[in-house]
Order: C-alpha cells, then structure tokens, then sequence
C-alpha cells in the first residue's frame, strides 16, 4: 500500500451493530486519493437516488493520505454524503485535531449506514470502533456533550465530533462540530447524522504521524511549502494577513470593494461593517489565537464578551460567519454575532444557512409576507437568537417554517426570488455582482452555492496567483475551473484550502509524492482534481441535476447592484457558454465520452 494511508476502514452498519474493516483498494486510491475524492466514491455507489435522511444513506468520515503527517496544515478531515438540503452529493471538512486523531488511530474512514434504535455514539482507538450507548447526551448541546464524553473518556489526546439538538431535529443545514466549535459545516451532514441517532464520534489517539515513503524528499518538498506559506502576504504571521487578523481581515476589504452582500443582498457596501472586521475584533475583544494540528498560520481568532446580554468565552470569530449574521441581517453589534456563533456551534447548525434564513425572513418581512410573532426587523439581535433557538428545535411558526432550509421557506411563502440560494444552498460572503468569478462559482458548485469548490476572490481580491479584475467576466471560466480542480485535489489529500495562498500544484505533487512513494506531477495534480470534479457532476446528474440548475437567484442577474459595484450584473450566461466548453459538459451533463477520458467507472445499473 502506498505511503500515507492507514490502510483501514471502518464500515459501521448502525442497525445492526455490525463494524466490517476493510483494507484501502489502491486502485480506488490512485484514483480518487481519499478525503473528498473517495467519499464521493462511496456515496455514488451507494446510488444517487436515496433519501438523505433515510438509513439508506451513508456518512463518510473521510481522512487524506497527507491528513495527520508532518505537512503543514494537514488537520483536517472530510465529511461526505447526500444533502438532506440539496439533493446533491456534499462534502464538508473541518480542521482541529480530529483529522489527524483519526489516521493516528489507524483510520483512513469511517463510514457510517444504517440507523440504531437507540442513541449512540462511536468509539475510535488503536483500530477499533466501538458503538456506545448515548441517550444520557441525546437533547444536549455541543458544548455539554463534548464535555461529558470528555469526562468519560479523559481529555487527553482525544476529539469529539458531535451533533446538537438541530441535527437530533433534522434540521436540513444541521451540522456535525468538532472539539467545540470547528464544523463541518455544510450541507447537514449533522442532520444525517441525527436521522442515524448518531450522536457523536470519538476518536482517542496520541500523536504518531505517518512516516513519509521518501523522508529525503519530504524534508525538502515540506520546507520549500513552508518557506513559501512564511513569504506570502496573506499566510505569512509577519505580514498581517490570517495569522493576525483571521479569515475577517476580509469584512474590510470586500466592503470597500463593493462585493459584500449586505441586507439579504439588497446591497453591496455597508458603512459600519468595519464594527465586525477583524481589525475591530483584534482591537476590542480578540482573546486568543489557537491553531489546527499541524498549521503554522493560526487563522483562528477566539473573542470573550465579559458583560451584558451576549457574554461568550473563547468563540472563534470567523468571516464567513460573522458576515451571515452581520451585515446580511442588518446586524453591526459585534457582541451579538460572537453570542449567535456560539450558540449555533453548541446547536449544531450552519452559520451560512442560519443568517441566511434570518435575513431572507427580514426581508419577507419588510414585504409583508410575515407578520405578528413570525415578523423580523432587521439587526434585531434578540429576535435572531430567539429565532436561533426556534429553528433548532423545530418549534411551530418561524422555526418549523426555516427548519427546512430559507431555499424551502421562500418557496412556502411564495416568493422563491427572496431566497439568495443555489441548488438549495445559500450563498456565502460574496456578492456575485462584485466578483464575477464567484457569479460562475456559486452557479456551478456541485454542492451548491460555495466559494471554497473554487476561491476565485484569491485571484479578483488578493492578487494570488495572478490579478484580476474581479467586474469583468472573460477569462473567468478557465480561472474558475483551475481553481476548482486545484481544491478537488487538496481537500482529497486533505490539506486546508489556505495552503493555496502560498502554495502550487508542484508543491502539492512534491509532497504528496514524498508521503506516499507515488510519483506524480502538477499536471498529475490537475488532472486527478478534474476527475473528481467531473465524478460528483455525474452524480449530480443521475440525482437529476442538469444546466438549468447553474443558474443564480434573479436579483443577481437583473439588480444591478448598489453600492460599491454600482451598475453591475452577473454575467452568467456568457460565462456559463465559456465553461462548458472548457469542461467539455453538454447543458451541465458530463458525456460519456468524458467519463471515459477521465477514468471515471460508471455507477452500477442497480445504484443508478
């Protein structure tokens, strides 16, 4: 077996207790590589056409061949299967320990089908896994879950993935949240997780990472990345970018731009948006600075509110985040948002979804289409947080209603237009008025709307690796499709999509090669991402995804924004025409002449 890989997974069937551990098929690994890539392996041949919520469906905890070695930023850990909120496959990574815990426990996966009739939760230590009893921790939050099993099993060199109330609920956008506040955050892996009555996973496994194949190589190949991540401007601890002001170095940058969705996307800028950037959190209520296993870069910036209604301790403060439930709500009050983040996390819900689903139900609001109790103003942070807590218990009115998704929920209140979504899934920090590759990128993410399948604002913000102007639409396909086969590929090693900022294809091959014994190129790099690409738009379109799926919510491509990209549209449709043909798609299908290029293996007639 190559280096790198444990060589073992673990194929838990919940119904009837049974554990099945298999060897890594080396075939399927040069293939697909692991993390990402061999998750959506799995949940293809699983078949595309099971219920999400169903115990058909399967959950794949998926570690890479990098995930837990020497490489920088190697902390991380895939969660993948069928999205209770889209439909299409999804796959969501989460940093921390738990990554790396797990290959030190002897685990490239954990895959999870069936559902016990009872509450569990899965042990993970020295190659085994052993499913316990968890219905004393079933109607707790994250927090108190994490705590209590960390209390049974001892804290040390231990992590605990769980689920909370919200995916106890099947909340379509719950989320599984890992050492406390580092979610996979995406798609609602938690709410699979919940219709399993699977409470949590622990893993429990002291350092030991993988040997490399080559250690000569790897010696060099890990320290020309690191020398590169140290010289970069936007990784780099002396140059004032991740490692000293968070991922919300970009709240300022974006808003100046004229790029940030402001008040459900009614606008572009918003004056006071710097009250949440991490320049004003540094300054005011940054408490620590924690970092993943293995990242010399330290993005992560924890706050503390010592006093008055939002008081929080040691809550990460993130751009993404922060945004949902800032500015998209109407909401400058940074104390706020840190109390909703935390009480998300110990939820177990997506922080995307949930302001997303807050600040559509503002603008239905301000419309007329709620009224009474179910009515919200916008920055209203105490109906947010009552709402917060409504929607993760399912409760009658506005919680049952966004329960579902905002996606569901406009289309419930008749006005589907309200809904900043794509394929089910709503849009991050970036307005696609102001950056026309995220306009492509949102469109055509096969797990929809998301700026991490293929981070054009690296390029249209920042510079990296080439400039350009983010109004302007030609070229933005061929960018766009390298991104997204770069980061197919990474988050199928498993490294953070950060290490882009500093890092290339030849990196990535050097060290890859280095780990496992396996010689690849850059063009090997691309080429492998393509292919794992393509794999989940074919799964997309035997679920029924076609062309008339990439599209965008109407206000982005008739409004034209107002504010800092004032005038400006997505030019989606030209753009659409230029990536196709790039990707050698047919109106969004993959042909099967293109299966047969890339290597891809046709689902069995029996999954399909």
């Amino acid at each position: 077996m190559l280096g790198g890989y444990a060589n073992r997974i673990a194929w838990i069937d919940l119904t009837s207790g049974e554990i099945e551990y298999k060897p890594v098929d080396e075939g399927l690994a040069r293939t697909y590589i692991g993390g990402r890539g061999m998750g959506v392996r799995f949940v293809l041949d699983n078949g595309p056409h099971v219920d999400p919520l169903s115990p058909e469906n399967i959950l794949c905890l998926m570690t890479g061949p990098i995930t837990g070695t020497l490489v920088n930023m190697s902390g991380r850990m895939a969660v993948v299967t069928r999205s209770p909120l889209t439909g299409t496959v999804t796959d969501s990574h989460h940093g921390g320990w738990s990554g790396a815990r797990l290959k030190w426990a002897g685990f490239d996966g954990l895959v999870f089908r069936g559902r016990a009739d009872h509450p569990v939760y899965a042990y993970v230590e020295e190659g085994r896994v052993e499913l316990l009893d968890a219905s004393p921790y079933w109607g707790k939050g994250v927090h108190e879950t994490v705590a209590a099993l960390k209390e049974r099993h001892g804290s040390e060199d231990l992590s605990v993935l769980a689920i909370g109330p919200a995916g106890e609920n099947r909340v379509r956008f719950a989320c599984m949240v890992n050492e406390d506040q580092r979610a996979a955050g995406r798609g609602g892996t938690g709410a699979v997780a919940g219709s399993k009555n699977l409470k949590a996973v622990v893993v429990k496994a002291p350092k030991r990472p993988p040997k490399p194949a080559d250690p000569e190589a790897f010696l060099a190949a890990r320290s020309e990345a690191l020398a590169k991540i140290a010289g970069s401007p936007i990784t780099s601890p002396r140059k004032g970018g991740l490692s000293v002001y968070g991922t919300n170095v970009l709240m300022n940058m974006t808003n100046v731009a004229g790029a940030l969705p402001v008040r459900n996307g009614q606008t572009t800028t918003m004056p006071t948006a710097e009250l949440t950037s991490g320049e004003w959190v540094r300054e005011h209520i940054l408490a620590g600075d924690p970092t993943c296993y293995g990242c010399p870069v330290a993005c992560k910036k924890e706050v503390e509110i010592k006093e008055g209604p939002f008081k929080v301790r040691g809550q990460s403060f993130e751009y993404e985040s922060a945004w949902a439930l800032g500015v998209n709500c109407g909401n400058d009050d940074a104390e706020s948002i840190a109390y909703m983040l935390a009480l998300c996390n110990d939820l177990g819900m997506d922080t995307l979804e949930t302001g997303n689903a807050l600040s559509m139900s503002m603008e239905a609001s301000e419309r007329g289409l709620l009224r009474g109790e179910m009515a919200l103003a916008w920055g209203d942070a105490e109906a947010m947080v009552r709402t917060i807590e409504a929607v993760a218990r399912r409760r009658e009115g506005l919680g049952e209603l966004l329960a579902d998704g905002p996606a569901r929920a406009a289309e419930r209140l008749g006005a589907p237009e309200l809904s900043m979504s794509v394929k089910g899934q709503s849009i991050p920090a970036y307005d696609p008025r102001g950056i026309q590759g995220m306009a492509l990128g949102y469109a055509t993410s096969n797990r929809g709307a998301c700026h991490l399948r293929g981070y054009t604002p690296a390029a249209e913000l920042l510079g990296i690796p080439v400039e350009s102007d983010r109004l302007a639409w030609r070229g933005k396909a061929e960018l766009l499709k390298t991104f997204q086969d770069l980061h197919a590929f990474s988050d199928s090693m498993d490294v953070c999509k950060f290490s882009a900022f500093a890092e290339s294809a030849e990196n990535y091959a050097a060290q890859f090669s280095a780990v496992t014994g396996w010689k690849i190129t850059a063009e090997d790099v691309m080429r492998i991402g393509e292919r794992i690409y393509n794999l989940e738009r074919y799964y997309n379109n035997l679920a029924g995804f076609t062309g008339r799926d990439d599209t965008l919510p109407r206000r982005f491509l008739e409004e034209p924004a107002a504010g800092g990209s004032e005038g400006s549209v997505a030019h989606l449709d030209e753009m659409l025409a230029e990536y196709y043909a790039l990707r050698g798609w047919q109106d969004g299908v993959v042909p099967e002449s293109k299966l047969q290029e890339l290597g891809i293996e046709p689902v069995q007639s029996g999954a399909a």
